[in-house]
């Protein structure tokens, strides 16, 4: 099959989240040899792309960006774009000002195609030969040089720092460096993003709404455990190791599994280990006795030995039915994917939110549905912060931290606690010694 010299990477919004075989395998061999996160960074960006959807010119232009970057990104570059630094960036604006010639055409081609020639049932999508990521300009007839102009190159940037903000929100990266790239260029505003403590302490959920959340699902794994018993586990797992979504779903390469609960020989001590995060990065976090105990009990509604041995591939999380598409079409025993378990997650947050406000708290359900599963893992952070007193060094090893900066930031007051502890301090600590 004859396929363009850059892969296109998203369909349009209808083909989006049904994936394209074509273009995973091609992702799987940039993950193999080159960038390890690319299949999850993809799954971080048809999420996004899908959010645009009601909006063609923001899908098109998106679409456009995202394929471009991510092309120098895996192809050139050979770097995932979670490590781009902002000089890297100069780089790429010179790679789109002076692209190479065999990826510029003269005319729009639809990205994607189908395939007249598939026999099999359905139909088949494939990326079109004729496609390339540059477009560039004909006057009468010849070709004109091709420019990239000021606004182009200002969307670019916007649009990568737009995506890097939603990576960011998404936990997957600390660091926006197209946002930098623009406060250094002729682009910048006055106006620069700064770290509020007050506004990320919104992030998480508060003691009351968290208690909610546990109590709700409590409940629903008592009242209906066959469908509730695995969000009780999710839930309390990501809020005990401060996990991404992304760690606990299964994806292109990765299948959670009971074996990554792991204990230690000589200390007894129970971890769960997590071979591949962000940035190809593995960690071991370390678990309390709570969740040690949430494990035992879920391990024996599901007919399991109270603790999983090392060599144990179970699921983690197993289906509650056969899937009905996709590379475990027909299998029951296999994980879900991130966009199943942020759903599942979800269900749960708004069902707390109802019973919050049905007992009076509207401001506090209110806030609850525009937490997703992600502000679990802050919340985490936050109360073993705040609440249990970690240490912030324990607390960084075991959230992935780069920096202790990043751990730094979610231990906060809030207002009426500053005020009572500045309230009686003194001018002169001596005062009053003769």
């Amino acid at each position: 099959m004859e396929l363009p010299p850059v892969m296109p990477l998203f369909d349009g919004p209808d083909f989006l989240l049904s994936g394209n075989a074509i273009v995973s395998q091609h992702i799987t061999q940039v993950s193999l040899y080159h960038v390890t996160d690319a299949g999850l960074l993809i799954e971080h960006a048809s999420d996004w792309l899908y959010e645009q959807k009601y909006n063609e010119n923001n899908y098109k232009a998106y679409r456009s960006e995202l394929t471009t970057y991510f092309h120098w990104c895996f192809d050139v570059l050979k770097q995932s774009p979670i490590l781009v630094s902002r000089k890297d960036i100069n780089l790429y604006v010179d790679y789109c000002q002076h692209p190479p010639q065999a990826l510029i055409a003269y005319y729009n081609v639809p990205q994607f195609k189908l395939d007249k020639n598939n026999n099999d049932e359905g139909e088949r999508r494939v990326p079109n030969p004729q496609w390339r990521p540059f477009l560039g300009k004909k006057k009468l007839g010849d070709i004109q040089p091709y420019q990239l102009s000021d606004n182009a190159l200002k969307t670019k940037m916007a649009i990568l720092s737009s995506f890097y903000g939603y990576l960011m929100s998404e936990d997957h990266c600390e660091r926006n460096p197209a946002q930098a790239w623009l406060n250094k260029s002729r682009f910048s505003s006055k106006k620069k993003y700064q770290y509020d403590p007050e506004e990320a302490s919104q992030l998480a959920f508060t003691e009351l709404q968290w208690s909610y959340v546990i109590s709700t699902i409590e409940a629903l794994a008592i009242e209906k455990p066959a469908v509730y018993q695995r969000s009780l586990f999710l839930i309390k797992l990501i809020y005990s190791c401060y996990l991404r979504i992304s760690e606990v779903a299964a994806r292109a390469g990765y299948s959670p599994i009971m074996s990554q609960f792991q204990q230690d020989r000589q200390t007894g001590i129970w971890r769960f280990y997590i071979p591949q995060s962000k940035g190809g990065k593995r960690r071991h976090v370390a678990i309390s006795n709570a969740l040690l105990t949430a494990l035992i009990d879920y391990r024996r509604y599901l007919g399991l030995s109270d603790l999983p041995t090392p060599r144990e591939t179970h699921p983690l999380f197993i289906r509650h039915k056969a899937a009905g598409r996709g590379r475990d079409s027909g299998v029951l025993s296999a994980n879900l994917g991130i966009r199943h378990l942020r759903d599942e997650v979800q269900e749960v947050i708004n069902l707390a939110a109802d019973k919050a406000q049905s007992e009076g708290f509207n401001d506090d359900a209110a806030d609850m549905r525009a937490l997703t599963v992600h502000n679990i893992r802050h919340t985490g952070i936050t109360h073993d912060i705040n609440l249990n007193h970690r240490p912030l060094s324990h607390v960084q090893a075991d959230a992935g931290h780069e920096s202790i900066d990043t751990t730094s930031q979610y231990l906060h007051t809030t207002k009426t606690e500053r005020h009572q502890s500045a309230m009686n301090k003194p001018l002169n600590h001596l005062d009053g010694i003769e």
